[in-house]
């Protein structure tokens, strides 16, 4: 008996190994192939309802190699806590109308204790990019990998090429840690949003770079305790916070920070964008600190005026409310000579902005700015001289 057990405490793992085993869906077992032609997708479905049946915490695995999935569901809610762990490439159908017209490409729904770990998502968007500019009657456009409904979620180590649309999205989740992501798609191709979150709280992206077609990062309605840092932005159109004020009862955005990043030829850096038109919505207690603006087109934006084709805004003035919004020590170079905007709403001024220690030129000398409607303090350096 001794002998025995002296030999489980040197040696726990071998019998750890059958329960881990036990545990890990490898999707090539379920049926996959690794060819990137064959159709996996009911073998990832049958990996994950293996998984989401387990009583103990359990792995869901893709190899090496590169596997062809269509628009699939992975719905919960599940037992225990699930890692996607992804070692080889997920693409996507060669022909865009493979992915159908339901908006998602990979969907996890009402799942708790999700992770995504490593792993490159390639939906071969081109195709679908060439049918929307050429004015055909196309689909509405896939998102990459969207979470609805999640909580407690991990986005780890994932690269995204190449998405009809946005690559991630967070939707209507609670703490949700995005770290070390890559989402890339041409600086040219249309609404390749990088990440998108709405009606979500506790959201915290650290590490990441965005290089896409439109925003690096879009907040939506209903975003709140948002946290970003460390972040590489552009080409894209810059963190956005909107657009706002669509629907006239609107939940608003609140407690977000966006600290230590660098935006490298982007068409704006920091943004908020709301609709000329009677809403409820609003957007307070911001923080846009420590950044880094290189050949920015708009380095600092709000724009309360945003009426596409100027229809649907009768009145022509945004009702979300802006107030306490704080730009602390952001510096570099515009590419163009109004390097600040702030065209706020005439019914709704903005309150409470704080330009803090701001260094922006354009061709080796001070930008200009703009204000309308606004209210608020500067201190420290500001150049361009602000205009509150």
């Amino acid at each position: 008996m001794e002998k025995i057990i002296a030999f489980v405490v040197l040696f726990p793992s071998l019998f750890l190994m059958p329960s881990m085993a036990a545990n890990n869906y490898n999707v090539i077992r379920f049926g996959a192939k690794p060819d990137g032609v064959t159709d996996s997708t009911r073998a990832f479905i049958g990996a994950w309802q293996a998984a989401c049946r387990s009583a103990m915490a359990a792995t869901v695995t893709v190899p090496r190699g590169r596997y062809l999935l269509k628009a699939v569901e992975f719905r919960g809610p599940c037992r225990s806590r699930i890692t996607f762990q992804i070692s080889g490439t997920i693409v996507a159908p060669s022909d865009y109308r493979g992915l159908g017209n339901s908006g998602y490409w990979i969907v996890f729904v009402k799942v708790n204790r999700i992770s995504i770990v490593g792993g490159t998502l390639d939906a071969r968007g081109s195709s679908f990019w060439a049918c929307r500019k050429s004015g055909k009657n196309c689909p509405v456009g896939a998102r990459s990998m969207t979470f609805n409904w999640a909580n407690d979620v991990v986005v780890s180590g994932l690269t995204s090429i190449n998405s009809q649309a946005t690559h991630l999205v967070i939707n209507s989740c609670n703490n949700v840690m995005v770290r070390r992501i890559k989402l890339v798609a041409p600086d040219q191709s249309p609404n390749t949003d990088g990440l998108h979150i709405q009606g979500s709280a506790a959201i915290t992206v650290t590490d990441s770079t965005f290089q896409t077609g439109d925003d690096c990062i879009s907040i939506g309605p209903g975003t709140r305790n948002l946290f970003m840092t460390k972040l590489n932005c552009g080409p894209g159109h810059g963190v956005s916070i909107g657009s706002l004020g669509r629907d006239a009862d609107e939940a608003g955005v609140q407690n977000i920070t966006l600290t230590n990043s660098v935006f490298s030829g982007s068409d704006n850096g920091v943004r908020i964008k709301t609709w000329a038109r009677q809403s409820n919505g609003f957007v307070r207690n911001i923080l846009f600190q420590n950044l880094v603006m290189r050949n920015v087109q708009y380095p600092i934006i709000v724009d309360q005026n945003y009426c596409p084709s100027n229809q649907g805004c009768p009145q022509q003035g945004s009702g979300v409310k802006i107030s306490q919004v704080m730009y602390k020590n952001i510096q570099g170079t515009s590419r163009t000579q109004q390097a600040m905007i702030f065209d706020c709403s005439r019914r709704n001024p903005c309150q409470g902005i704080r330009l803090h220690d701001i260094k922006l030129t354009f061709m080796g000398k001070s930008a200009t700015s703009s204000c309308k409607n606004i209210g608020g303090a500067t201190s420290g350096v500001v150049m361009p001289r602000g205009c509150l």
